[in-house]
């Protein structure tokens, strides 16, 4: 398994973007998204991910946040990574931010301008499709959304597209049929499938960033694992930052959604470690090893 060159910088080029290698996930936060995402900001994440979906994020919350560190001069939006997500009619709530019986070019632009409006920005960094429409397939929905993002992006109101809880043959039909090509995809990463192995080859093959979720409580047995808690052991960290640097490690670009200022800071240290070989092959197999022997 080919491991990236150390150290992992903060902050990468892609397709002549900036991306921080480490985000920070604004799901589930409610009326403390603000107050979270101030608190990551100060803490020296430089990209925060959200959604235009009422029903498990607050969008207008991070925007807030994002205009008072901006306002002190702390970080300019040039160093600043916003990235939000077009969700389908099926995945939100009663507080849909479009009209549902318009065409899907007219959803994508008005959950856009919602956006825009939330994070009080004139443009963002990136703009996910947050689900397929269907679980399997890349359906026809899904292609009139990806043309209406694509319009988004070659008008210059976002930098770069991506596709999230994806799977395999869906992110290979959007490859195959895009004119814009995604830049990410963003799925939960589950430790049973070599964290997303196949996905991630994929990625690989076609420049595109992988962003890993749920790295922690996806894998909540995995890590319960005495070859993991090993390692963590031997390198003196709690077992969240031994993920992330494993996550970084090994290529991808982790999410945390942490509520803890401590955790954060902890979580953003897993730059100053590095994990020889042994590691690494121990933790991408973990949910291989030899099951735990039961009384």
């Amino acid at each position: 398994m080919a491991l990236t060159t150390h150290p992992i910088d903060r902050v990468i080029e892609h397709r002549g973007v900036d991306i921080p290698t480490f985000l920070y996930g604004t799901a589930w936060k409610e009326d403390e998204t603000e107050a979270l995402t101030r608190k990551a900001l100060d803490s020296g994440f430089l990209g925060i991910d959200t959604a235009n979906q009422r029903r498990h994020y607050n969008e207008a919350g991070v925007g807030e946040a994002v205009r008072q560190v901006l306002a002190e001069g702390r970080l300019g939006r040039s160093n600043l990574f916003l990235q939000s997500k077009f969700t389908f009619a099926s995945g939100q709530d009663h507080r849909i931010p479009y009209d549902p019986l318009a065409e899907y070019a007219v959803q994508v632009k008005q959950s856009f301008q919602s956006t825009l409006e939330h994070l009080q920005t004139d443009t963002l960094d990136s703009y996910i499709l947050h689900a397929p429409a269907t679980a399997l397939g890349w359906s026809k929905a899904d292609c009139e959304v990806w043309r209406a993002m694509e319009t988004l992006q070659k008008s210059g109101a976002v930098r770069l597209l991506g596709v999230s809880n994806v799977e395999l043959d869906q992110l290979k039909k959007l490859i195959e049929l895009a004119e814009v090509k995604p830049a990410f995809v963003q799925n939960r990463c589950y430790a049973y499938t070599c964290w997303d192995h196949e996905i991630r080859r994929i990625c690989r093959t076609h420049d595109i960033l992988y962003q890993g979720f749920s790295l922690l409580t996806a894998n909540a047995l995995e890590l319960t694992r005495p070859e993991i808690q090993a390692i963590a052991r031997r390198l003196g960290c709690p077992l969240t930052r031994l993920v992330f640097r494993f996550a970084l490690q090994s290529g991808m670009i982790p999410l945390t959604g942490t509520t803890d200022p401590g955790h954060m800071a902890d979580d953003l240290a897993a730059y100053d470690m590095e994990l020889d070989e042994a590691a690494m092959e121990t933790i991408e197999q973990i949910a291989f090893t030899k099951p735990l022997s039961r009384p």
